[in-house]
């Protein structure tokens, strides 16, 4: 077979994939081009990190205290390679930037992976069965309502801190900071989910299912689940800005990641400490490109929540 006829069937997907409403509502939606932009950029630079950066901040043998608090380079003190100035050790401020949103953004995805697996099965239970089991998990979860979401991470953090002993804290504290945000959110996903099953199971193909012998498992995972897809992927982009804004806080606070960890919150953390001293550089561009993901995050779920409902259209 020719290399012409290999290509052909790629080019055919790809222009369906060009064609397609979710396509056209993306190059017709300004905000969600800008967005995606921005994530896509701050995403390769991350996930990059080791080969764009221009130091690796963590190599201790590389860093010297001579290049220390340098200012960024188009200020007068500044100096190549450190574009954005450097931090208390010498280490180049972009590259710890870049390494730190790194972990942010794998802690926010990790969090969220937690949040929607435990909050959809409960969700689908819930509004499979309803009946006591139902009323059990969404009483739950209205406990839960009833405590802001970071309050409840901070809460979870602090009882993990408390429990382990100080040697292992480092250790786990990406674990223990993933699941603290996890489990601060899933009821949000149990009720999303639970209302999208109490509609769907009242159709026939439920009840089909039901006839061809199909167990209450299989309805949930093949019948019920594809169909609240939709509103689960729109509620998981929104949720990963959630996270990444709540493992700095939690870094901010003492609760989150150590010091040694990079993240874009112990970065704002560390920096804060010197920007009365006038090294506002330290703790203004981890922010910015704290604001620059969520906003990013944020303007591609807007796009998505009504790209993807139906009522709209």
């Amino acid at each position: 077979m020719s290399d012409t006829a290999l290509a052909a069937p790629s080019r055919s997907v790809l222009s369906r994939i060009w064609r397609s409403d979710l396509a056209v509502s993306f190059r017709r939606n300004p905000g969600a081009i800008v967005g995606g932009a921005i994530l896509l950029l701050l995403a390769a630079g991350a996930l990059f990190a080791p080969w764009v950066a221009a130091t690796d901040p963590y190599d201790l043998a590389t860093l010297s205290l001579l290049d220390s608090r340098l200012p960024p380079i188009w200020i007068d003190g500044g100096t190549w390679p450190y574009l954005l100035g450097t931090d208390t050790q010498g280490a180049d401020l972009l590259s710890l930037i870049l390494y730190g949103m790194r972990t942010s953004l794998l802690v926010g995805l990790a969090a969220v992976a937690l949040s929607c697996t435990l909050g959809s099965l409960l969700g689908l239970i819930a509004g499979y069965f309803g009946g006591r089991v139902g009323g059990v998990i969404m009483r739950a979860a209205d406990i839960q309502f009833t405590f802001p979401a970071i309050i409840l991470a901070l809460l979870i953090g602090g009882i993990a801190q408390a429990v382990l002993p100080a040697s292992l804290q480092a250790t786990f504290a990406l674990p223990v900071v993933v699941m603290a945000l996890g489990l601060s959110h899933w009821p949000h996903f149990a009720r999303l989910v639970r209302g999208g099953v109490l509609v769907e199971k009242k159709k026939d193909y439920v009840a089909a299912a039901r006839l061809a012998g199909r167990g209450s498992a299989s309805i949930m995972v093949r019948q019920l689940l594809p169909n609240v897809m939709n509103v689960i992927f729109v509620l998981a982009t929104l949720d990963v800005a959630f996270a990444v804004m709540g493992e700095a806080t939690l870094s901010f606070l003492g609760f989150g990641l150590p010091p040694t960890e990079p993240s874009l919150g112990t970065l704002i953390r560390s920096g804060y400490s010197y920007l009365f001293a006038g090294e506002w550089w330290l703790v203004i561009f981890p922010g910015l490109t704290l604001m620059l993901v969520i906003v990013a995050i944020n303007l591609v779920g807007d796009w998505l929540r009504d790209a993807l409902n139906p009522r709209i259209h």
